[in-house]
């Protein structure tokens, strides 16, 4: 059984690395009595707290934590009918955070994820390991067999060509969970008691190519190299699907670092998911995924995305009319949720104009 770190007497870090170049976006619609426990890692750092659902319950976050919260009031007002591209009733509803954050990343995390323990008993300090996988270089054009070549411990190994040692800029950092693992609807009602116990000590990066499903809970990414397109697609409340949020946002920033040349790694951090959530009604989100899946992950394995898009805005917007030409057939949903890209680009340009010289 595993259980999650103990971190009372764990002193708050005086020198958190990046404190004024990175957020923490919090999706939820509770309080937040779960930061507690997260107090001697998060505390120095912004928060931005997106919260979903009746935006007249008051949120309670413990003190000592700075912050901003915005309800469903504050999305419509900042950006009127483009708010119509922000998700009502879904953790999807974080990316709005990702929108208003200005700052150069974003660490996004979920209100049932406590802290793990690796295999000594020490409390892991998710972020800080998040930051680590940022700022070092990802091998997406060649696996190193002994995973991350650039941490402690280890490097290339033999064959591994010189000129690829240098690697590529890391713009994601995807990490796991111990207890509760991030399972589909029909893998939990046939799997309800398993529980992840096995913690790996390994950090690799998903080869160029290589689609991943991604899951929202424990994600860090740099903003100003992939922000625009980590948009969590058009879900839940009044749309024929859930779930897919975060596997939306993953296609996408995967083609597109393929693409502009950026790293996507995997691994260490682990967190500790505490909440299981109910299979049937994960089913009744879930299922019309279930089957697009099957046409949707081979429409992302062959985009082919022009020369001419250099920039992630650009990138997405022809992202976006490929959607609408090529799985509009599976549903009408999909040529919603190409206009609700197009729409999510336009209103972060609006709150995130480019710098003139």
């Amino acid at each position: 059984m595993v259980d999650p770190a103990n971190t009372v007497g764990i002193p708050v870090n005086p020198t958190p690395l990046l404190k004024d170049e990175l957020d923490i976006v919090i999706p939820t619609i509770r309080n937040l009595d779960f930061l507690e426990m997260w107090r001697p890692f998060l505390q120095p750092y912004h928060l931005i707290i997106v919260q979903d659902g009746d935006p007249t319950k008051k949120i309670h976050v413990p003190e000592g934590y700075d912050y901003e919260l915005y309800n469903r009031n504050d999305i419509n007002r900042i950006l009127g009918p483009k708010a119509s591209c922000i998700s009502f009733k879904d953790s999807a509803c974080r990316c709005f955070g990702y929108m208003v954050s200005k700052k150069k990343y974003i660490f996004t995390i979920d209100d049932d994820c406590f802290v793990a323990k690796d295999p000594s008993g020490k409390a892991v300090n998710a972020l800080e390991q998040h930051i680590k996988n940022l700022l070092c270089p990802s091998t997406p054009l060649f696996f190193n067999t002994l995973y991350d070549p650039y941490r402690e411990g280890a490097d290339f190994v033999r064959g591994y060509p010189f000129s690829l040692r240098e690697g590529v800029t890391t713009a994601v950092s995807h990490g796991l969970w111990l207890n509760i693992p991030d399972y589909d609807a029909p893998t939990q009602l046939v799997k309800p008691k398993e529980r992840n116990t096995r913690y790996v000590d390994a950090v690799m990066t998903i080869p160029k190519g290589t689609l991943f499903p991604m899951c929202g809970m424990n994600l860090a990414f740099d903003r100003d190299l992939i922000g625009p397109a980590m948009y969590f697609g058009l879900m839940g409340d009044g749309q024929p699907i859930g779930r897919y949020d975060d596997m939306w946002a993953g296609w996408c920033i995967k083609v597109i670092c393929d693409h502009l040349g950026l790293g996507v790694k995997t691994g260490l951090p682990y967190i500790y998911h505490s909440k299981a959530s109910n299979p049937f009604v994960n089913l009744k989100k879930e299922y019309k995924g279930i089957f697009w899946q099957e046409d949707i992950i081979p429409f992302f394995q062959n985009v082919k995305l022009s020369k001419e898009a250099t920039t992630v805005q650009q990138c997405y917007m022809e992202l976006s009319k490929m959607v609408k030409e090529k799985l509009s057939s599976l549903d009408p949903y999909f040529d919603k949720l190409a206009d609700a890209m197009v729409t999510w680009i336009e209103a972060w340009d609006e709150l995130n104009p480019p710098a003139t010289a």
